[in-house]
């Protein structure tokens, strides 16, 4: 559920920004009327998750770098992997106190709340109002209709009127799983940015292995497993808006996973080519 981590954010003023801030704010003021008048004190956490990482935005800002792309990178490698050990630890928990059938039962997972489930969802969900502010503070983000800011937008909407209404939080938990590909993105990116770029090393190597086996087994197959689970237990739902609302937002996913793909694959292949290019270089060298 973050940027896809391949190429270089170009950052650029766009007229778009104006209208997500808009919504972003709308946003706040939708939580922080939810806390206050309706006495929802455990959407607590979704402001504790986005102070939380503005903190951790300023302290990288302050202690290791001021390029702001490289601490919203780095805040976003923080968040994966809070995120991927606390869907782990809910999983693992929920699995031990009641098996997996039960885990997977329809009603568990519309109507029930695993435990810690809410908070972990609050949490992640205060982190994406922060992402988005900073992108949108310091143009992160390029084109006529930024997809990443869509992609924050979308999410926001879909976990907050899941925490409202308090339905699908574990479909939502479930989708989450995804975040442990994006460790891998996020430290590609760092890497990048950090200036190490040579694919030969054992340490590249690695990461692309890890990479490709995260974007199978923590992206797709994950979210194509919910979607068919969707599609199966259509007929269980109500006449509300959680199956229309489920149903579009995992085919937004899946079709942003195909995009992620082709953008994996294309940076593989230039890697690859690029170190073809050096070793022939390397080796026509040597035959002068």
């Amino acid at each position: 559920m973050a940027r896809n981590g391949i190429g270089n954010t170009v950052v650029k003023k766009n007229g778009a920004g104006e209208f997500f801030l808009a919504t972003l704010l709308l946003w706040l003021v939708s939580v922080v009327f939810e806390i206050a008048f309706n006495l929802r004190t455990e959407l607590l956490w979704v402001i504790c998750g986005g102070c939380f990482f503005q903190l951790m935005n300023w302290v990288v800002r302050s202690w290791i770098s001021r390029d702001p792309l490289f601490v919203n990178t780095s805040v976003s490698l923080l968040h994966s992997i809070i995120t991927s050990a606390s869907v782990v630890f809910i999983l693992l928990n929920q699995c031990l106190a009641k098996g997996l059938d039960e885990m997977f039962d329809h009603s568990e997972l519309v109507g029930g709340t695993w435990k810690w489930a809410y908070p972990a969802l609050c949490f992640s969900c205060g982190y994406f109002a922060y992402d988005q502010w900073d992108m949108l503070q310091y143009r992160l983000y390029s084109g006529l209709i930024p997809s990443i800011l869509v992609h924050h937008l979308v999410l926001l909407v879909c976990f907050t009127l899941a925490l409202y209404r308090n339905v699908t939080i574990n479909y939502l938990i479930l989708t989450l799983i995804c975040e442990m590909h994006s460790i891998f993105l996020h430290v590609r990116k760092l890497r990048r940015m950090a200036g190490i770029r040579d694919s030969n090393t054992a340490l590249v190597k690695l990461e692309w292995v890890l990479n490709w086996t995260a974007f199978v087994f923590a992206r797709c197959i994950p979210h194509i497993l919910i979607t068919i689970k969707l599609i199966k237990d259509a007929h269980k739902f109500g006449k509300g808006v959680e199956l229309p609302l489920a149903l579009s937002g995992m085919a937004g996913m899946n079709i942003l996973n195909v995009g992620l793909g082709l953008d994996l694959f294309h940076a593989f292949r230039r890697e690859r080519s690029n170190r073809r290019n050096q070793e022939n270089s390397n080796h026509n060298g040597h035959g002068e």
